[in-house]
């Protein structure tokens, strides 16, 4: 069994939240989730502060822009790089105030490379996905910018034992199925060879020491194109978890891959009891023939995917609800 850097029993959330507030956002997270909090993200704040424009102010020498159909590379850093540039400032200011005497791990989160070549645009032509140059030297500048923003955190919360490093990828199924449609939304991308997709994300992946993990809240994860590609845990929605998933799942566990859990939607909805809540990890566990011993220190409950489109009080109610779901993974696992 591999070592993982968060405790037996430990929940957290996967990124992003409601409202423009980021130290009311920080101190709902390091009260809710303290075994493994993490910095969160708040879109409703506008531009630059969406996962595509977030992760995109982090691009080393690769400034963008924003044009009506969406994010697009520029000649030259611009006010909406800026933006980018200008919440992550505030939201370190907050943490390091927040997080004042804290010792443990920190989850980070960052778009991944394939989700952002799906989604800007060149600078004269269409998107950079279809341009596998353009992918590789973006991969290149995100994982220089994410070894930047690691050591960042490292330097101003020097209590960090350890740090999760999170790459969203909610655009992956369709990147390797040549579902993107086109700049123009006339055509269809080709899809993307397995072995350039394993090999950017690796990129990313090994330009720290951080534990990587990979979010991917859409159907058809590729978990074992993921665990070739280094990454040490995936997180999912339970809801969208297939019985022919399960072998490469298992797979992926039996070779020591964490499992982060959706098991509560990310909008508001009546939250069942902790019991129910657990019912998914504890049932999944069974039917892969793992030792019940092990749920709890290698599966780490969350909610569905982000929490931007919940309110405030919701936001704060999923998290705890999923911490206390956590100790029942370690205190009842099943048979």
């Amino acid at each position: 069994m591999s070592e993982y850097p968060w405790s037996e029993a430990t929940a957290t959330g996967v990124g992003s939240h409601p409202g423009e507030f980021h130290l009311e956002a920080l101190r709902v997270v390091f009260g809710e989730v303290p075994a493994l909090p993490y910095l969160p993200e708040l879109p409703a704040r506008g531009v630059g502060a969406d996962m595509i424009g977030r992760t995109a102010g982090l691009l080393v020498e690769l400034p963008v822009e924003v044009q009506p159909s969406g994010w697009r590379f520029a000649d030259r850093p611009g006010r909406d790089v800026r933006r980018a540039y200008d919440h992550l400032a505030r939201d370190l200011d907050g943490l390091e105030e927040v997080a004042q005497g804290y010792e443990g791990p920190l989850k980070l989160q960052v778009c991944g490379p394939w989700t952002l070549a799906a989604a800007i645009e060149l600078r004269y032509g269409d998107k950079a996905l279809a341009d596998p140059g353009a992918v590789r030297d973006m991969a290149g500048s995100l994982a220089e910018g994410v070894a930047a923003h690691v050591a960042t955190v490292r330097r101003r919360v020097p209590g960090v034992t350890a740090i999760v490093l999170q790459v969203d990828e909610p655009g992956l199924p369709g990147v390797l199925a040549g579902t993107v449609p086109t700049a123009s939304g006339f055509g269809r991308l080709p899809a993307a060879e397995p072995d350039i997709v394993a090999q950017h994300l690796t990129t990313v992946f090994a330009a720290t020491d951080a534990f990587p993990i990979v979010h991917c809240c859409a159907p058809g994860v590729p978990f074992t194109l993921l665990r070739r590609a280094g990454a040490k845990g995936v997180s999912t929605d339970a809801a969208l978890l297939r019985r022919r998933d399960e072998d490469a799942l298992g797979e992926a566990v039996e070779a020591g891959t964490a499992l982060f859990l959706g098991v509560v939607p990310g909008t508001d909805v009546p939250l069942a009891d902790i019991g129910v809540i657990a019912g998914p990890a504890q049932r999944l566990w069974g039917r892969l023939g793992f030792p019940p011993a092990t749920l709890a220190a290698q599966v780490v409950l969350t909610p569905a995917c982000g929490l931007a489109g919940a309110s405030p009080r919701y936001a704060t109610q999923a998290l705890a609800r999923c911490r206390e779901a956590a100790v029942v993974l370690r205190e009842d696992p099943g048979e």
